[in-house]
């Protein structure tokens, strides 16, 4: 086992003083003083004074590096110097160079990771502003000009209390899913979990989104005739809400004349896979991390073109996981997405 060299510095260092010593009380005492050589005394000298030294030694060396080690962590105020205290102290330098360095090395990863999470900071309260601001300057255009004399119109004011009330209801549909994700983020929203049969929830949300999906030519539909009902356990209204999102995202992103292809497999034993998949436009592997953030945007153009609050995509993702399960994304870039999550299943009785 090899010995540390804090050790073998002590145990040379103790060693040459004691011979020293021995040498030094021989030459005094039986060569100057002529005193009989006791050699039971000198053996018991030597290890008890081999034995101190080596103490005092180790020890020293040990508070010395200590001290000078924290003083550096101290002067360094990038540093902690409380994390000195996590670890042993030791004198062996090549072990203190590589705690030095795994130390340094851990807080440059911390602040790469506080820059990262600083900027998505800052990009997500610019995000934030824009949205909000967008509708909010559109609805005071549209008063100030009523103001302004466009109120004695019959039908300049009609249209432009119409549009101001679509500015409105956006503000009103950001500000809700705003507070869901705060909820959802607390976990201060109560799920209402229960037994329900998903194939008839999926074809619910078709029916209702298939006005929309007809004015881009798109068909929902599944991947096959289900001729028995898939039970799952989760809360039907959230669940809803899931599916409503993602097949509006295809809808939106979605290849016109295209198709938006539902299909549930098994998971595992405990749980079934639900996949909502395209064929539109895909999403290019460096925006994928991100799609869940709030506010996030792949072509940020073209998605405040087709309305929504952005917010779509990190509300399906709090709702998934307050549902302990898991949400997946693939996507091959001008071929199509996939996006897909996780129920439990009911056991059968």
């Amino acid at each position: 086992m090899k010995i540390k060299k804090t050790y073998a510095f002590a145990f040379w260092t103790s060693l040459y003083l004691t011979i020293f010593s021995i040498i030094l009380y021989y030459i005094i005492d039986f060569l100057l003083l002529k005193t009989p050589l006791n050699l039971k005394f000198l053996v018991l000298f030597f290890v008890i004074f081999f034995i101190s030294v080596f103490v005092v030694i180790q020890y020293r060396l040990e508070k010395f590096i200590y001290q000078r080690i924290k003083k550096i962590y101290n002067e360094v105020s990038i540093l902690d110097a409380s994390d000195v205290n996590k670890t042993p102290i030791t004198s062996d330098m090549d072990s203190l160079s590589r705690d030095v360095e795994k130390f340094a090395e851990n807080k440059q990863a911390q602040i790469k990771r506080l820059n990262l999470r600083e900027n998505y900071r800052k990009e997500f309260l610019g995000n934030v502003s824009h949205e909000l601001k967008t509708p909010l300057f559109t609805v005071q255009g549209y008063l100030l000009t009523l103001a302004d004399g466009a109120l004695n119109d019959k039908l300049i004011r009609e249209k432009y209390i119409q549009r101001a009330n679509k500015g409105v209801e956006r503000l009103i549909a950001i500000v809700k899913d705003l507070d869901l994700i705060s909820k959802l983020e607390s976990s201060d929203l109560t799920l209402n979990k229960q037994p329900f049969n998903i194939i008839e929830l999926i074809q619910e949300v078709f029916e209702l989104l298939e006005m929309k999906a007809k004015k881009r030519d798109i068909v929902l539909r599944f991947d096959k005739n289900y001729e028995y009902p898939v039970m799952v356990i989760g809360d039907i209204e959230r669940i809803e809400q899931v599916l409503t999102n993602l097949l509006v995202n295809s809808i939106k992103y979605g290849k016109l004349n295209g198709a938006t292809i539902v299909s549930i497999e098994n998971y595992n034993q405990n749980k079934v896979l639900v996949k909502v998949a395209d064929n539109g436009e895909g999403i290019e592997k460096r925006h994928q991390e991100r799609l869940f953030e709030r506010f996030y945007r792949v072509d940020k153009s073209r998605s405040r073109e087709q309305g929504g609050s952005g917010l779509g995509l990190s509300i399906v993702k709090h709702i998934v996981e307050a549902h302990d399960e898991s949400i997946f994304v693939k996507s091959d870039y001008k071929k199509g997405s996939e996006f897909s999550f996780t129920l439990e299943k009911v056991e059968k009785i």
